[in-house]
């Protein structure tokens, strides 16, 4: 009895926080909780993370923070009933009329025949501090091996121009960031099988040493997608993933740019 007791207790005492939590289910505009993360929100709210990201000026990678109001662009439908007028419809949802008619493909005179469904829009909140865009991509890990050889290059060109990684034959080697594959081939100097992806804005990564090469040039790759598997080709003696970074082609040392681990 009094173990039912104290948990009906526990149970009152946490309904006015879940009664105070937001639901991005219904909500049209979010406040960001502890622990919650974009792709979370948009799950619930069952709105793609790229539309909530859009509506609130968020880049990659799509952070929150907590506290945040995230505007949440619901798309609302109305079914017609005798008597609805456009101007009722609109003053109802509080979005402009002209707004509904473009998304129905509505002219004039605007007839509202019952029973026809119309899509009303979100009208969303200018953004008022949206975020900068980047000028660089977001680099992601393209393998998860130990670290066998870092990034030493030198002024006069030689030292070691990238990080290299120890692998197993067949391992997925994952494309660092979004982009477009400009090289997929065989590579006889030094890699065997090489592709470098292009991020935009000057920005390229390359992946050396493949034993299977999974994209074509021409193909757009998104961050983490499959790009080739790991091979001991061209130079190498054992398994292993050769990645660089390279900016207006130049090289970067990879370690500046990807994420702790």
């Amino acid at each position: 009895m009094m173990r039912f007791g104290l948990k009906k207790v526990a149970l009152l005492a946490a309904i006015p926080l879940l009664l105070a939590a937001g639901n991005p289910a219904t909500e049209t505009e979010h406040t960001v909780e502890e622990g919650e993360t974009l792709g979370g929100i948009a799950s619930r709210a069952n709105v793609p993370a790229a539309v909530i990201a859009a509506a609130n000026g968020l880049v990659e990678p799509y952070n929150v923070r907590v506290g945040q109001t995230l505007q949440i662009p619901r798309q609302r439908v109305h079914i017609v009933k005798e008597g609805d007028t456009g101007f009722g419809i609109a003053q109802r949802y509080g979005v402009p009329f002209q707004n509904i008619a473009i998304a129905n493909g509505l002219s004039e005179p605007y007839t509202m025949i019952t029973g026809k469904r119309l899509i009303i829009p979100a009208v969303m909140k200018a953004v008022t501090n949206p975020q900068p865009a980047r000028t660089e991509p977001y680099f992601r890990w393209p393998h998860d091996g130990k670290i066998m050889l870092g990034y030493s290059l030198r002024e006069d060109g030689g030292g070691h121009d990238g990080l290299d990684f120890q692998a197993n034959l067949g391992d997925m080697v994952r494309a660092s960031a979004s982009g477009t594959v400009v090289f997929a081939d065989k590579e006889p100097k030094r890699f065997g099988r090489l592709v470098v992806v292009d991020h935009g804005n000057g920005w390229r990564t390359r992946y050396g040493h493949l034993d299977r090469i999974t994209v074509k040039l021409g193909d757009v790759v998104k961050t983490g997608e499959r790009i080739g598997t790991a091979g001991e080709a061209g130079i190498a003696t054992r398994p292993e993933v050769h990645f660089e970074i390279m900016k207006n082609n130049k090289r970067v040392d990879p370690a500046s740019k990807l994420p702790q681990r």
